[in-house]
């Protein structure tokens, strides 16, 4: 006899992997790590984060990445948006400090718009909106691929004196957990990928078991230090609406932008989606590297700008399929009895209506599996 599967409700617009998050930061405001406790946890989620980019790189199929850039100007268009455009408005909203957020607070927007697009949200959404899907798959993949070594890049350029950026100490660390476990992941692949595929249920619980270690021990040690009474209620509110505005800005120029560029609808669906959404799962591990201990208020914006993205362009998908669908013309079937229904298209969400999340080169093909990259072996 099947156990029940808890399952929240659909009317319920919050990704079920996000309250864990939430609870994950509760428990770490409760029960913060100290001392030799927080020694094995910074050692441990050290160890989460080689795992995670190990697997992103396990998982990514090279040839089908790399044939995926036949369709560079959409691809470039897409890392323009990520790499270029969100970081010109990070940086713009400096003149908001201090009287409309605190610099800690504003040291995590400005991360949060060098993080690259996460894959299986903007997957899942392009495929609701009835957009290019495969073009979303390697734009992601792509974007998590750039971006393991641009967001450093950018973070070593425009948080020079905000508490992140590059040193010695965090270039190497990149490299050891980062780069080099990606690396082996991709020379690796053609040994263990038939592995990952069949215990892809199992791994998906590592991968996000790893990410909401490195939030315990990030948020742990912004406790022990005190550092969360810098956030007033009223400077959350505000970051809540400077994001709520950036969210805005960014659908706005991608939907617009791809228009004037030339882009069919397919394309352009792909691009809106893909260009204007940041990876919670990539984002934590490489603020965990950047930021140290004080990674857990530069990475509380990029948890709220998550949420926020997913609940908003859930809408819009359904806007953009509803769109498509009024401007489809009946076809008489084939007796001539009248039009078809048109062809069911399969859910591409989780349970409660939102798309989970999960790392870069994970996030995987919907409706209802894993986040991949570019490749079809395989989503805070």
């Amino acid at each position: 006899m099947r156990r029940p599967v808890f399952r929240l409700p659909p009317w319920l617009p919050v990704d079920g992997y996000i309250l864990a998050l939430l609870g994950t930061v509760g428990l770490a405001a409760l029960l913060p790590a100290r001392g030799g406790a927080a020694t094995v946890a910074d050692g441990a989620s050290t160890g989460a984060v080689a795992l995670l980019f190990f697997l992103y790189g396990a998982r990514l199929s090279t040839r089908e990445a790399m044939d995926g850039l036949r369709h560079w100007r959409l691809h470039l268009t897409t890392l323009a948006c990520t790499f270029v455009v969100f970081p010109v408005l990070g940086l713009a909203a400096g003149g908001l400090v201090p009287h409309v957020l605190p610099p800690a607070l504003y040291t995590g927007l400005l991360f949060l718009c060098l993080v690259p697009s996460t894959v299986q949200s903007s997957i899942a959404f392009t495929s609701i909106a009835r957009g290019n899907v495969a073009a979303a798959i390697c734009a992601g993949s792509f974007s998590s691929i750039v971006g393991i070594v641009v967001t450093p890049l950018l973070a070593g350029l425009v948080l020079h004196g905000n508490g992140g950026g590059f040193s010695a100490h965090s270039l190497v660390a990149i490299v050891c957990q980062l780069l080099l476990p990606f690396v082996a992941g991709q020379l690796l692949r053609r040994w263990v990928s038939g592995f990952l595929v069949r215990h892809k249920k199992v791994l998906g619980y590592v991968d996000r078991g790893s990410i909401l270690l490195v939030v315990y021990a990030a948020f742990s040690a912004g406790m022990v230090q005190g550092i969360w009474h810098q956030v007033s209620p009223l400077r959350l509110l505000c970051l809540l609406g400077v994001e709520a505005v950036l969210l805005t800005a960014m659908l706005t120029l991608t939907t617009y932008g791809s228009r004037k560029l030339g882009f069919n609808r397919a394309d352009r669906i792909a691009i809106t989606f893909a260009g204007s959404k940041k990876s919670l799962a990539a984002g934590l591990p490489m603020a965990s590297v950047l930021f140290g201990a004080q990674a857990g208020l530069a990475v509380l914006p990029l948890m709220v700008f998550h949420q926020m993205q997913l609940m908003v362009c859930a809408v819009l998908a359904k806007r953009y399929a509803a769109r498509a669908d009024a401007e489809e013309v009946p076809s008489a079937g084939p007796d001539g009895a009248g039009p078809q229904p048109p062809a069911q298209r399969p859910p591409s969400t989780l349970s409660n209506g939102s798309p989970s999340t999960n790392g870069p080169a994970t996030e995987a093909l919907p409706p209802r599996t894993r986040e991949s990259s570019a490749s079809v072996n395989a989503r805070p």
